[in-house]
């Protein structure tokens, strides 16, 4: 992996950085820009029975902005655990059969043509519908239950991840990735250490961050996927040089860094450089929007295509 350091932007509030650094746009008020999932959702084709998405889980960002609600994340709302087949919000099937749904499609489909008319030039309408289409297929396929499903996956790799809910995720996006998956978001809360910052990040924050990122990029370059899969990893700020009054360290966007691994990244490397007290970047400042070129780029995306609002 490669990492950059002298990434630094000025939002301190925690949305307004997490959104700067998921869509590598500075927030304005006057519009809502999309995460750099919709995006890649919008670009890249998945297969129609593969959340092109997925958000484990839940996304903090999200948004689709401009692009549509069809571009949004799929949330599986709960991590998964070891060995454990997982029960997915949208896909488990709770006391009906594929027939009742079958039944229950054809009767929205009758629902919708009638009301045609009336909802063609609604953007939400219009995303909805595909969103629901999507959902419908992905319920009806063996392949995506099979992605989620952590009992299918070998020992080999299994062995690669500690039990943590953490690791789990990440094992479930290699899995996902395996499966078709365009883009997936793994979330790990609990980097705002105002309050005893050492101890929280030796015993608590450090641990399952390093068994869940080391066995992500183990298990996709075992799979042969990591050359092909492009790795991010961030928060959304730094933490302050100074120490406060309760052993912890406050909000700091000035200095930060970001890890960037698998295609197109050249590892072994760090970029940029902090100065002598950790106060701002050293010499050259490294921009969200900086990082968002560099990561676009190895998704083979150019970062200067435009997307047009449906106000133009």
């Amino acid at each position: 992996f490669a990492i950059l350091r002298g990434v630094s932007h000025t939002l301190a509030a925690h949305n307004l950085g997490s959104t700067y650094m998921a869509t590598g746009n500075r927030p304005l008020p006057s519009i809502q820009f999309p995460t750099y999932g919709s995006v890649v959702s919008k670009i890249m084709e998945a297969p129609r029975d593969i959340p092109p998405y997925v958000s484990i889980p839940k996304d903090i960002n999200n948004t689709t902005g401009f692009l549509g609600l069809e571009y949004g994340p799929f949330e599986t709302g709960t991590s998964p655990r070891a060995n454990a087949r997982m029960d997915v919000r949208g896909l488990t099937l709770r006391g009906i059969t594929m027939e009742d749904v079958e039944r229950r499609q054809n009767m929205l489909q009758r629902y919708d043509r009638a009301f045609t008319a009336a909802g063609k030039d609604d953007q939400t309408v219009a995303g909805m519908d595909q969103f629901s289409q999507r959902a419908y297929d992905m319920m009806r396929s063996s392949r995506t239950r099979d992605a989620f499903d952590l009992t299918k996956e070998s020992a080999s790799i299994k062995k690669m991840f500690d039990t943590q809910a953490f690791s789990q995720s990440c094992l479930l996006a290699s899995r996902l990735v395996e499966a078709g998956s365009k883009f997936v978001t793994v979330q790990l809360g609990g980097w705002d250490t105002h309050n005893d910052n050492w101890n929280k990040l030796k015993d608590k924050q450090l641990p399952p961050l390093d068994a869940g990122v080391s066995g992500l990029l183990n298990a996709l370059a075992a799979k042969g996927l990591l050359e092909s899969t492009s790795i991010f990893v961030t928060g959304e700020f730094g933490r302050t040089p100074k120490i406060n009054q309760r052993t912890g360290r406050d909000h700091y966007p000035r200095a930060m860094f970001c890890l960037l691994a698998g295609g197109g990244i050249r590892g072994g490397q760090v970029v940029g450089e902090s100065d002598a007290k950790g106060e701002g970047p050293k010499d050259r400042v490294i921009s969200p929007d900086d990082v968002a070129a560099t990561f676009y780029h190895t998704l083979g995306i150019d970062h200067r295509r435009e997307f047009k609002t449906p106000t133009g």
